[in-house]
Order: structure tokens, then sequence, then C-alpha cells
């Protein structure tokens, strides 16, 4: 299938121009972009917030050991799972790759690093852990609906206000620098890397397909240690790590912890990578619907 899937985009690739693979979890970027690489040349470069870290390669499904024989592969595992990491962080490890002489492949389901590699990302001030703090009880003691009250409306428009990490996010910009978010995207600089000057391409792949691919896929990740990975980060966890953001990580430390079983640790786990998976099809169609869509069909 990845054959058939590349073919096309392949013909009259010009041998320097980047290429980017977005799409959801499981839904076979990596493999896309390792056929590229041996197909056209190239360097696979990492756009995925949970595989910087090094702390969880099984469960995160960072490339193989074989993988990494065909083609280099840049950006992945390279953060101590204890270490924040922000988009910032992560164009700023990307732009020396973007100057080197392979050709960058940058696949990964953050919507968030593409739309700021090729629509520029504004460079808004930390958030104060105090303020941090305000935004967190906030939100715990009146919702999201309270803190959606003290946002400027124009932000409110164009976020997802739904999703309580986005609106902490906008409420924390305005709490902090006095500006709306909105504001400060509108004031952001050229992107690193245009969209047209590149191969842009999201995979969409059918629906049903995905959700038995995801549950496929961590029955395999147990098979290949992720119990074991997860026991090992056991005596340092704490939900509060920016690695424990990794899909399953908090599922399996509570089965390690006596708190579930191992088949109700699973069961969880996929419900909330579909979860995920959902999540990012919803970026995708709203923030980068210029892009190539590659439908990946149920049958393959």
């Amino acid at each position: 299938m990845v054959n058939d899937l590349i073919t096309p985009y392949l013909e009259g690739l010009a041998p320097n121009r980047p290429v980017l693979i977005a799409g959801p979890t499981a839904s076979g970027k990596s493999a896309l972009a390792l056929a590229i690489a041996r197909r056209a040349g190239g360097v696979v470069v990492n756009a995925d917030a949970l595989q910087v870290f090094e702390n969880w390669q099984v469960l995160t499904a960072r490339p193989t050991a074989s993988e990494e024989e065909v083609a280099p592969h840049r950006l992945y595992g390279h953060v101590p799972g204890d270490q924040p990491y922000s988009v910032g962080h992560w164009l700023r490890d990307l732009t020396p790759l973007l100057a080197g002489p392979d050709r960058p492949i940058i696949v990964g389901g953050t919507g968030l690093y593409f739309t700021a590699l090729t629509e520029g990302l504004a460079d808004i001030p930390l958030t104060p852990p105090g303020v941090r703090a305000e935004g967190e009880a906030l939100l715990a003691e009146r919702g999201i609906e309270a803190m959606l009250a003290e946002i400027d409306p124009e932000t409110r428009s164009r976020i997802d206000t739904r999703n309580p990490a986005r609106v902490a996010r906008a409420w924390e910009v305005q709490r902090t620098t006095g500006r709306g978010l909105a504001a400060w995207q509108d004031d952001t600089p050229p992107p690193l890397l245009p969209r047209p000057d590149t191969l842009p391409l999201v995979l969409d792949p059918d629906r049903e397909w995905l959700a038995d691919r995801i549950a496929r896929r961590f029955d395999a990740m147990l098979a290949q240690g992720a119990l074991d990975e997860a026991r090992r980060n056991l005596p340092g966890w704490s939900d509060d790590l920016p690695s424990a953001k990794a899909i399953g990580a908090r599922e399996l430390i509570a089965h390690l912890r006596g708190e579930m079983s191992l088949e109700a640790a699973r069961e969880a786990a996929i419900i909330a990578t579909r979860q995920y998976a959902k999540r990012q099809r919803t970026w995708f169609r709203s923030r980068m619907g210029a892009w190539e869509r590659v439908a990946i069909p149920a049958v393959s």
C-alpha cells in the first residue's frame, strides 16, 4: 500500500524539496516517510511532541534500530522525560536540519508543530508558574466557561472552546501579557519553511480501519515490552512530568500500582488513543485544509 500511496507524489519531486507528512496516530506516517527516504533520499525528522522523550520508546512508537539503518532519523528521544519541551524548542532544534545537505522528511502527528513551521510562531513570553497555578485553580473551581469569559472575543473565535488545554493556554497568555492570543498571532513573524516550498501531505485513513489498527498496534506494543518500559518509569513517575502525556503511560502505570487489571489498562489506553486520533483529525481539518490529502482506504 505504501508504494501505491507515494508513487504519484515522487514523480517530478525535486531532490531538495522538503516533504511534510502529518496524520493521526497509527495511520502509517512513519512507514510512508521511510519509503520516501528509501526511494528519493532524505533524513526523517520527528514532528511528534511525544516521540521527543527518551524514556518512552515502545509506547510512543519511535523508530526501531532496523528503521534507522534505512535512513537517518533526527529529533527522536533526545529530551529527558522530566524536561519541558515546547514548539519553540522544536523549531530551534529543527532549524539546523533545514539548512543541512539532506532533504528533510518531517513526519508526525503534532499539528501545532507543522503550523508553526509553515505559518510562523508568535514570540509569546513564557507563562509564570504563579499564573499557571491561578489558571488551574480557576478551571477546577469554576469550569471552562468562567475561563472563557475572561478571554477576549477575537481569541475565543479562533480557539477550540471545548478543549480545556487550548482555553487555558489562551487565558494564560492574556493574564501574563495583557494581550489576547489572537493579537500575538497576528504579529507572528515569517515561517521557517513556507508550505508552498514543501510537499505537504496529510494522511486521512478510514475511521474503522484506524480504530482497528490502533488496537492492534497497542497489543503489539505490549508484546514488544511496553509494560517493562512502564515498569522502568515507575520509580520516578509523576502525572506532572512532561513525558507523562505519552498515550497509554498513565494506564500502564496504574496497572503496575495495582489500581486496574492489565486488560482494563489495555482497553483504557486504546480508548484514549482513539480519542487522541479524533482530536488530531479535527486539527488537520481546521488548520491544514490546503495540504495534499492522502486517503487510506478501509482495505489495505
